[in-house]
Parts: C-alpha cells; structure tokens; sequence
C-alpha cells in the first residue's frame, strides 16, 4: 500500500509504503486531549516503512514510554509511539490525501469515550 499525507501547513509530509498492521477509532482521554476531538482514528504500520519529508517531526512525550509527533510549524499532530509497541507507528487517518482505501476496524478505549457523542457501527468496542 502507498499512502500520503501531510500536516496542515503542509511544511511536513509523510508516505507509507508498507501495509497496514491495524486500524481503530481511539476514545481515550489522551488522544481526546492532545487533538481537541471527541475520537480520533489511527492505522499503525512499521515504522520502517515511513518517510517523512520536509520540516522535522517534533516529539511530546505526554506519558510514560509515549511520544506524539507533531509539526512544528503549525503544530498538527501527526504521529503516535509507544515502547509497548516497538517498530510501529501509529498516524491520523485525517492526516491522509487519501483515505480511500483505509477500513476501519474497531473501537479503543471505549470505556473513556464522551457521553455526548453517538457511535452506531458494528465495530468491535475494545476496552484497552
């Protein structure tokens, strides 16, 4: 799979070349809080098999054995890492040019998601 995407100021980009190894809709409070959303939805692929081009992905370490990437230009957050996962990386669907392609598989963190919002699908509802 060939996929593309970029920040919002465009100063950073990104082309996966590998497959996807999973995708979800994540409602936990920490993804919640670090894109002011109520869900935020990821695929993970090796970290091997991204490029990034242009400005340098700058990193927050927002908890213990977690970094998040952003621009820092315009400050878009643009990736997801954690030590309980070596070799992957997790990016924002919305991120992408295209997202064609890309199938949702599932719920994370469903336990933490805001009252307010209405998810009707058929997804698997993970607690973790």
């Amino acid at each position: 799979m060939n996929l593309t995407g970029h920040c919002l100021c465009r100063s950073l980009a990104f082309e996966v070349t590998g497959d996807i190894l999973r995708t979800g809709h994540c409602h936990c409070e920490s993804c919640r809080r670090a894109t002011s959303s109520p869900v935020t939805t990821f695929f993970c692929v090796a970290t091997a098999d991204v490029a990034f081009r242009g400005d340098t992905l700058r990193h927050y370490a927002s908890s213990p054995g977690v970094r998040r990437g952003f621009c820092n230009g315009c400050g878009s957050p643009v990736s997801f890492e954690t030590e309980g996962r070596p070799g992957e990386i997790d990016l924002y669907v919305a991120a992408l040019e295209d997202a064609t392609g890309v199938e949702i598989t599932q719920h994370w963190y469903w336990n933490e998601r805001v009252s307010w919002l209405r998810c009707e699908d058929d997804l698997p509802k993970r607690e973790d």
